[in-house]
């Protein structure tokens, strides 16, 4: 281990001991690594930018982050979560379902796990609380519906490891369907038990007519994922051009459909975005400059040689695998998780012969878990934050959940067909 890289271990721990912006304490330890070891920074500088230049995907990552701030601001969430509790809202313990189906349809839409308990969030435990369920398990169903954000395309997860790992974009979103729709079953089944266990009443019951009424106010929300979706897969435009097509669907429908975006309200709007794909650009640019270190110290090498050491089976690289993302999920952001961490592992995953497109669907869902996951879950601040719900209650809350999450993440992890039957049926993926 070179004294550069030492420097650089320290820096990035003191990073987090200090509690510094991500992005920019990653940086800050990036450019004490070029003090030490002396390499050109202006060659890493040029490298960093040819990355944003030339790769067309990251075009995609602020166009699905302006869609998922548009639906927000446009209270487009309030019509996805009337026509969710028309539809399943009848059933015992009927908000908690709502909850997650809500959940599953959002994600169509804005591919944030942030934006789903930000946006939906304060709605969904409103309403559960005004109907006698506990502040703490409606918190916790909240955050752990939102995971599947990510999860079911479109994804911004995604789409970065598509550019760490070079898979393809339309065969992860198309491999994180099944998941996704697994992640809500579950959910909702852990639900129909707490609701059984605790007597959570029902929803009042909705009739024929106003369902359909509550089905025609959401239907073009809806149909934005099925847009994106079959544009990609037919080959009429690729994921960054749906991307585009999502940021101008969002704010037409908020606009002229729903008539809820102002003028000010999309100046707002256009300033979250830029805030957002600020955060997001350092952090691509931060991932670049330790990629290079990772290749020079030939830290990447040395790991997959001592892995490979150790053991050539696949099940087992991808328990190691799992248990370390989730392990450090407990305690870092997911962001650091996939640009430090994830990249590493990549070419151990080729060498061992795992499929690109199931590995990036099992690390995106196993960070998206570790957003629940206590002590320093983000989305478990944030539905404690927008509810006002004790941190100490929505984390007793929270280990059910986690429970079935984990469930999901065996069967995907190791059930590699879950992740690759959509692609290579529908597009031919060969991997």
């Amino acid at each position: 281990m070179s004294l550069a890289l030492i420097v650089f271990l320290i820096v990035f721990v003191l990073v987090f001991l200090l509690r510094m912006p991500i992005p920019m304490g990653l940086m800050v330890a990036c450019i004490f690594y070029f003090m030490v070891s002396g390499d050109p920074v202006k060659m890493v500088a040029q490298q960093t930018l040819k990355t944003f230049y030339t790769n067309y995907t990251i075009i995609a990552v602020p166009l699905f982050v302006f869609a998922a701030n548009v639906m927000n601001s446009g209270k487009v969430t309030d019509k996805v979560f009337g026509f969710a509790k028309g539809f399943v809202g009848r059933f015992k313990g009927g908000l908690g379902h709502v909850n997650v189906l809500a959940s599953l349809v959002f994600s169509g839409m804005t591919g944030s796990a942030i934006a789903d308990a930000s946006g939906l969030g304060k709605m969904e435990i409103d309403s559960m609380r005004a109907e006698g369920y506990d502040d703490g398990f409606s918190c916790a169903i909240t955050a752990a519906s939102a995971t599947i954000g990510p999860v079911f395309p479109p994804s911004i997860p995604m789409v970065i490891y598509s550019m760490l790992s070079g898979a393809s974009v339309g065969a992860l979103f198309m491999g994180g369907m099944v998941p996704g729709v697994l992640l809500a079953v579950a959910l909702m089944l852990y639900v129909a038990y707490i609701a059984h266990k605790r007597n959570y009443p029902r929803s009042e019951k909705v009739g024929a007519k106003a369902f359909l009424r509550y089905s025609l106010a959401a239907f073009p929300a809806i149909l934005t994922p099925v847009i994106l979706l079959v544009g990609i897969y037919t080959g009429v435009m690729t994921p960054t051009e749906a991307g585009a097509v999502a940021g101008l669907y969002a704010m037409l429908i908020a606009i002229f459909a729903y008539r809820m975006l102002s003028w000010e309200g999309l100046k707002s709007v256009l300033k979250d975005t830029v805030r957002s794909v600020g955060s997001v650009s350092l952090m691509i640019g931060a991932a670049t400059c330790i990629s290079y270190i990772i290749a020079k110290e030939q830290i990447a090498v040395r790991l997959g040689e001592m892995i490979l050491g150790l053991t050539s089976d696949k099940a087992m690289f991808l328990l190691v695998t799992n248990l370390s993302i989730l392990l450090l999920g407990m305690f870092i952001d997911t962001s650091v998780i996939q640009v430090v961490f994830v990249p590493i592992l990549i070419p151990v995953a080729r060498a061992l012969g795992i499929d690109m497109v199931h590995f990036g669907v099992v690390c995106v869902l196993n960070m998206m878990i570790g957003l629940s996951t206590p002590p320093f879950g983000m989305l478990l601040f944030i539905t404690s934050g927008v509810s006002g719900t004790p941190l100490k209650d929505v984390i007793k809350e929270i280990w059910l959940p986690i429970g079935v999450m984990l469930v999901v993440l065996a069967v995907v992890t190791y059930m590699p067909d879950v992740v690759l039957f959509l692609p290579r049926l529908l597009i031919n993926y060969q991997g």
